[in-house]
């Protein structure tokens, strides 16, 4: 009798156990696992060869490491969260999408680069092929599921591996996949990310062409040594950083309003610019510190080129959109420790060129590139998806 009560204990708390498991998301979600739930990528690179060798070269294992990171990171959000306890939580919060391991192993603030932790694994392997959902009806502020361990999560079904179990996941296929942390809400409220919103919005997720049709095309190969010839999907996860992807994205065409005028009149000319690429605006993601700029020039039959700045359209906020020689981000004197931080100049593109940005402001209305101080928005005057501007000039 004592045996079989013992046995139904268990199987009570066996029950119990599994009703009341929930897996931590989001800021809940530090400090819940450990570096070694998750296998390093050089394991992977043993059956995996070519897409390791791809995802080594993308931004995805530099989302830690990557120069501008480490600066905004170390010499801005920590110092800032040091300064004030509001924004601690986001300091922390970056590295929930910039070295995900490091967010869930507590390790916060991770080791400096140069120090080679776990954490310059950044966006790996395991993190993407550990997911199997998210928390809540948004996906936005690192809110994915996490469960690593022997099942790896990925798009195709009836997949064998000698080393772990392979299980289908329509997730890591959708682009709610990516909005968990290309979608990002600071502490006051303000969408300071939004590509996925962005995408949702517009005519590809009509259309259904999520965001891997772009950033992960799919080519003849093989995904792994012992797997069969198929489409794979690439994971070189080609994006703002990468110049060939960039270039791409916008068509420019231009026109005089006259093909012949008197010697001293002036030249009207009209540019069309038609975002033809992107499924999302723009720029998108970080705009805060992304500005994309038209530069337009004219010559002469002798051979001089004049600079031609853009025609004013008069619309709320358009002196943003102009790049001129003003100064602005005074608010990076606060984790600097700099009270009389005078700010740095804001375009630093030609000043009269068009810019396509959306500004940031800070609570005492200064231009921000620090996305967790940012209180407003300015006028968005980037490049919808299959939008065409047109801007005007004189010469």
């Amino acid at each position: 009798m004592k045996i079989i009560k013992t046995i139904t204990m268990l199987c009570f708390l066996s029950v119990n156990l599994l009703h009341s498991q929930h897996i931590p998301a989001g800021e809940e979600a530090k400090g819940t696992k450990i570096y070694e739930q998750f296998e390093k990528p050089e394991v992977c690179q043993s059956c995996h060869i070519d897409i390791y060798q791809q995802w080594k070269q993308s931004m995805m294992s530099q989302a830690y490491t990557h120069t501008w990171d480490e600066i905004e990171y170390f010499k801005l959000a920590v110092e800032h969260g040091k300064r004030d306890p509001k924004f601690k939580p986001v300091a922390d919060g970056c590295n929930g999408c910039h070295t995900p391991m490091a967010f869930l192993a507590g390790d916060v603030p991770p080791p400096r680069p140069e120090e080679n932790s776990r954490a310059n694994e950044s966006v790996n392997c395991e993190i993407c092929h550990s997911i199997t959902g998210f928390e809540g009806d948004i996906p936005f502020n690192f809110n994915y599921i996490s469960k690593p361990g022997k099942i790896k999560y990925g798009p195709k079904p009836g997949l064998v591996s000698p080393h772990h179990t392979t299980q289908a996941s329509e997730f890591i296929r959708g682009t709610e996949f990516c909005g968990t942390c290309h979608n990002e809400k600071n502490p006051f409220g303000i969408w300071v990310k939004s590509t996925q919103l962005e995408w949702k919005e517009g005519p590809y997720a009509k259309e259904g062409v999520p965001c891997q049709r772009c950033h992960m095309p799919q080519a003849p190969g093989r995904s792994a040594v012992m797997a069969p010839q198929g489409m794979v999907a690439q994971h070189l996860f080609h994006g703002a950083h990468d110049p060939g992807k960039v270039a791409g994205v916008v068509e420019i065409r231009m026109h005089p309003l006259e093909r012949e005028i008197e010697i001293d009149g002036v030249v009207a000319l009209k540019v069309q610019l038609f975002n033809a690429k992107t499924g999302h605006k723009f720029p998108t993601g970080s705009v805060e510190d992304r500005i994309l700029w038209l530069h337009v020039t004219a010559t002469d039959a002798q051979g001089k080129t004049y600079h031609l700045p853009v025609d004013k359209k008069g619309f709320a906020g358009e002196e943003y959109t102009i790049a001129a020689k003003t100064l602005a981000y005074q608010d990076m004197g606060i984790p600097l420790g700099l009270p009389d931080f005078a700010g740095v100049p804001r375009d630093g593109v030609p000043q009269g060129d068009r810019i396509f940005r959306m500004p940031y402001f800070d609570p005492d209305g200064n231009m921000t590139i620090m996305q967790w101080n940012t209180k407003t928005l300015g006028v968005d005057y980037r490049i919808g998806p299959r939008e065409t501007k047109i801007e005007s000039y004189t010469f």
